[in-house]
């Protein structure tokens, strides 16, 4: 049993690791570069898009052309996402 003079011992609180190092910011010419590359990028899909509502695009070649396109347009917003996330950060 328990001794009813004795109080209960908090225990010590644990001892964090410390904090890990910021990596180095990346610099202003890489990021403008990537948004720029990113938005080059875009273009294609933009076009694939107005293909496809303006009905050019009326055989299957046009249609899996107009797909790649905004596949890269895809990557093209992963890249500036990518840009200016790490900027941020």
């Amino acid at each position: 049993m328990s001794d009813a003079s004795t109080s209960p011992v908090s225990p010590e609180p644990p001892v964090l690791p410390p904090a890990a190092p910021r990596p180095p910011a990346r610099s202003g010419c890489l990021t403008a570069l990537m948004v720029i590359v990113g938005v080059i990028m875009l273009l294609p899909g933009v076009c694939a898009v107005f293909m496809v509502f303006a009905g050019v695009a009326t055989s299957a070649s046009d249609l899996q052309f107009a797909a790649g396109s905004v596949m890269v347009a895809c990557i093209g917003v992963a890249v500036i996402w990518a840009a200016l996330r790490s900027r941020r950060s």
